[in-house]
């Protein structure tokens, strides 16, 4: 058990690095390239982040060794990570946000808001229309394969519109701006090449950090005998969602709001689409009564999220606990589940 426990602490070091590594890097990548902080955060950084969660569900469902397990894993991994960031994420960028306060000269979180507006807007529509697929009939294949198309269709009229909006956000003073000189310009000189290949090697070892951390949860839960379902919706979207938390909570720290919400909410977007298209092919994609609680907590958790982006130019750390209550409340329901047989 303690060699389990230190390779985890190892490999969450590596993630640690790694995203320091990273928004380092996209950063310098964003003010040279004369990005909004929306585009950098939300496009950026959120697919940068994304890939380790985007490699579990793929792993699973391709390379698995039993169909249903492997079906199980990566619906519950797909459905998972949105379920994570629309309310754990939320909630550790409030703790962030609370306790550097001090620093940050400021009580409450300030992102861009039509930026964060339009992730959410996104994001609801394409979670809800991958949620409401699980509930048609297997003959309807047409059906399903048209509904995947839309999604990734989806995506990348998202990608275009953040980018079209990126001008006119950098004229109003949300141009990325850099926190520090690129790391491997105190080794060479400042150029886009060594951007670029900071950020590759970055992003390889978010990659490997995530796989080694999954690896050792995914040890440490057979010796503790937790289900498949609970290791696929609870255990591992921890893990993989590590490096968006890290940048956000780095991003917070700094100041940088619509960076650190952006990072979140656009992460959000891609796994509400993108992955969801690949399970909708590649799966039955019919949701059991753990995968259906996660996900009707996530859209009570983005509903949320979104009516605080109409309302408020300010978020209060205070308002995000609620995406907490709403991580704690599924934990609690898929722990009862277990105890009484049912997931």
């Amino acid at each position: 058990m303690l060699a389990e426990l230190l390779i985890l602490f190892f490999f969450l070091i590596v993630i640690i690095a790694a995203s320091e590594i990273f928004t380092n890097a996209i950063e310098s990548l964003g003010t040279k390239l004369n990005f909004s902080e929306g585009v950098t955060g939300s496009i950026f950084a959120a697919v940068g982040t994304a890939l380790p969660e985007t490699m579990v569900p793929l792993v699973a469902i391709l390379g698995g060794n039993s169909a249903k397990v492997s079906e199980e894993v990566g619906v519950g991994a797909i459905l998972g990570a949105p379920f994570m960031l629309s309310t754990l994420a939320m909630f550790l960028v409030a703790l962030s946000a609370f306790h550097f306060r001090g620093r940050r000269k400021k009580k409450t979180i300030t992102p861009e808001p039509t930026g964060f507006k339009r992730d959410m807007e996104f994001f609801l529509f394409s979670f809800l229309l991958a949620f409401m697929v699980a509930f048609t009939p297997h003959q309807y294949r047409l059906v399903r394969v048209f509904v995947a198309l839309v999604l990734v269709l989806t995506y990348f009229y998202y990608v275009l519109e953040t980018v079209k909006a990126s001008a006119a956000l950098v004229k109003d003073g949300h141009a990325t701006g850099e926190s520090k000189a690129l790391y491997l310009s105190l080794v060479f000189r400042e150029h886009m090449f060594f951007v670029v290949l900071q950020l590759l090697l970055a992003v390889a070892l978010i990659i490997i950090g995530a796989k080694g951390f999954v690896h050792g949860v995914e040890v440490l839960a057979d010796i503790l005998h937790v289900p498949v379902i609970a290791l696929s919706l609870l255990i591992v979207p921890i893990a993989t969602e590590l490096p968006e938390k890290v940048n956000s909570i780095l991003w917070i720290r700094k100041g940088k709001d619509t960076m650190a919400l952006g990072n979140i909410t656009g992460a959000m977007v891609f796994q509400g689409s993108l992955l969801p298209a690949i399970g909708i092919f590649l799966t039955p994609w019919t949701l059991n009564i753990t995968v259906l609680t996660s996900s009707v907590i996530t859209i009570m958790a983005a509903v949320w999220i979104y009516l605080l982006a109409l309302r408020k130019r300010h978020i209060s750390s205070l308002s995000l606990v609620l995406n907490g209550v709403l991580y704690l409340t599924f934990v609690g329901i898929v722990l009862y589940m277990i105890a009484s047989g049912k997931s």
